[in-house]
């Protein structure tokens, strides 16, 4: 198996159903930064999860005036290093690029980020991982 070439934006925009992500992050202002070396590992909420927010979240979170506070949601979302999901689950925690910890765990047969359901892991990309 070759290495993985592109970068997590890349890799997301690729996957297809990252759309809003992919949105956030360069309104945020840190396409640039998850385009960098890393290694990043990204716990990545598709657009159906984005969809499921209250109606304009997504919209007023993108306007410039709230880039900051965007940029602080996305922080939580990433951890340094690059980190596989069996990883994860035995640390049992992460501590995120905005300083807070997630929880990682499995309640019952589902792996679980925080309140969040794993649904897809250890997409590779050539500077970090992203999951689901």
């Amino acid at each position: 198996i070759l290495p993985a070439t592109k970068t997590i934006p890349e890799t997301a925009t690729k996957a297809g159903n990252f759309k809003t992500l992919i949105a956030a992050v360069k309104a945020a202002g840190l396409a640039e930064a998850l385009s960098g070396k890393g290694p990043f590992t990204v716990f990545a909420p598709t657009d159906a999860a984005f969809a499921k927010l209250p109606a304009g979240t997504v919209k007023t979170l993108l306007k410039p005036e709230n880039k900051s506070k965007l940029a602080d949601i996305l922080k939580y979302h990433v951890v340094p290093g690059r980190v596989y999901s069996t990883d994860a689950l035995a640390a049992g925690k992460a501590k995120t690029l905005l300083g807070d910890s997630i929880a990682i765990e499995v309640k019952g047969k589902t792996a679980m980020v925080n309140n969040a359901k794993l649904i897809a892991t250890d997409l590779d990309a050539s500077n970090g991982v992203i999951n689901v």
